[in-house]
Order: structure tokens, then sequence, then C-alpha cells
């Protein structure tokens, strides 16, 4: 894994904020950006020369001024236009990123899907992924990070804790839970239940959370413990946050290719920036 922040770049207008976003990490981390472009391969249709003509005529005129918008901000960019498959070209690309990043699938306002590339390349890249809604974040303050115990999510920690770090924010550490599922209805559980429930996700979370205020003792952290389902809360906590860091997959994934439920609900509608974490 490199250094470098890959973005993947089409003509959409969540790619464009997704450029704007990776500029600003890149400025801040002193990285260097790689835009990366991909065409289609060829499916030998009549005409088809000429469509892929202009598509690579118009991949380096945009991924040219997306690298001198790089520059103005002092940036090192490499633009590359690549050919075949874009979900195996951004994945192959993450290989030598310290971060992809992409657009997201969905249209704000409307429920057309161009298509799940950013949910797939989260499953299966090999460096954390950042989606970038498309709407205006700015102003949003906090970075989220879902907490379940797993060992990827240790890992998502320590990635949203250095993001809250970097922007001088609060960290926002989300734990919840669910009470014992039942097999008929049988009332209102006792108040005694659901006080054990609560305090013992307080501890799970709170044993989450010790390396790190070792690690990092000036950075503000704040816990949200809540009855309600993990994507749902993230979605509602992370609405006014700069970021929600989840990881990939919690503790029922069996293979590197498979998105967590959590993870999936929240890049089907993404409430603010979200990084994937694996």
């Amino acid at each position: 894994m490199g250094d470098a922040i890959a973005v993947g770049v089409s003509d959409s207008s969540a790619s464009r904020r997704a450029v704007e976003w990776a500029i600003h990490r890149a400025v801040r981390s002193s990285a260097q950006l790689l835009l990366i472009s991909v065409v289609g391969s060829d499916s030998g249709a009549a005409g088809e020369r000429g469509v892929v003509e202009r598509a690579l005529a118009g991949a380096e005129l945009l991924l040219d001024q997306l690298t001198r918008r790089a520059s103005e901000h002092g940036l090192t960019a490499e633009a590359v236009v690549d050919r075949g498959d874009p979900l195996a070209r951004l994945v192959a690309a993450s290989e030598r990123a310290a971060l992809l990043v992409v657009g997201s699938d969905r249209f704000t306002g409307s429920r057309r899907r161009r298509g799940p590339l950013a949910m797939r390349v989260s499953g299966e890249a090999h460096c954390p992924v950042v989606v970038v809604p498309d709407r205006d974040v700015e102003g949003n303050a906090g970075v989220v990070v879902g907490v379940d115990g797993s060992e990827i999510s240790e890992r998502a920690i320590r990635f949203a804790a250095e993001e809250a770090e970097r922007h001088d924010e609060e960290l926002i550490a989300v734990k919840s839970w669910s009470p014992m599922p039942m097999p008929m209805q049988i009332g209102t559980l006792p108040s005694e239940y659901l006080a054990a429930a609560q305090q013992l996700a307080e501890e799970e979370l709170a044993i989450s959370l010790a390396g790190l205020r070792q690690d990092l003792p000036d950075l503000r952290v704040r816990t949200v413990v809540e009855p309600e389902y993990p994507a749902a809360l993230l979605r509602r906590i992370g609405a006014g946050a700069r970021m929600v860091v989840a990881g990939s997959h919690g503790r029922g994934a069996l293979r590197r290719f498979l998105l967590g439920s959590t993870t999936q609900l929240l890049l089907e509608e993404p409430p603010t920036v979200v990084a994937v974490v694996r």
C-alpha cells in the first residue's frame, strides 16, 4: 500500500465533489493525488470505435482540468486514463494507494441509481475507501465511528481518530444494541434488563476506546450508546458530521468481498462522507 490518494473520476457531479474532497485531504496530509478515469472495454458493436475515441478524449480533457485544479493547491497529481472494467481498475489502483476516493452512486432527490460501483469498490479495495455524496456537506463537523468490538472496528476507530485529530474535531464513537429477540410478544421488557443491556454496551464501548485515550490524550471523544439498529443510528448521528467511518464488515462477514449489512445500508444512502475501513 502506497501513500497516494487515488480518485475514481467520471463526469458526474458526485465525482467532482469527490475530487474536491480528495484535494483538500491531500493538502492536509501532504499526499500525492492519483486521478483515474476508466473507459470500458470494447464489445465489438458497430460504430463503437468512434464512441470510445470520444470518451478517451473527454476523459483526458477532464483529467487535465482536474490536474490543473490540484496544482492550484500546490499538489502534484498523476492522471491516468485506463481501459477495461472500472471496478477491476480501481481495485487494482487501491493496492498502491493509502486511500481510494469515489463519488456516491446515488442521485440526491431521485430513486435512480447509476449502479453499485461505490459499494462494490468498498467491498473489494485493498485500502480504505471514502465515498462522497452528491450534496454539500460544508459546515458539517465531527467524525462519527461505528463500534462493534470486532478487529475491523478497532481499525475504523483508529482511522476515525486520526481524521478527527487532523481537523481538530470531536470523535463521536457510536455503539448500538438491540433487546434479546423473543419468539412471542411478552409485553414490556423489564427495566432491570434494559438498564443492564445499556450498561453492558457502554462498558464494551469503553474497552474499545481505552487504548485510543492513552495514545491520543488530547482528542475530544463523545460516546453515544442507544438501543437502535446500527445503520439507522449511524445515519442519524452522522447527518451533521464531517465523516462517518465504518468497518467493511462486522463479525458476521465471511469473506473479503462481502460488505457488512450496516456498511451496505450506509452506502445506499450516505448521510455524509462515508469512509469504509478494512
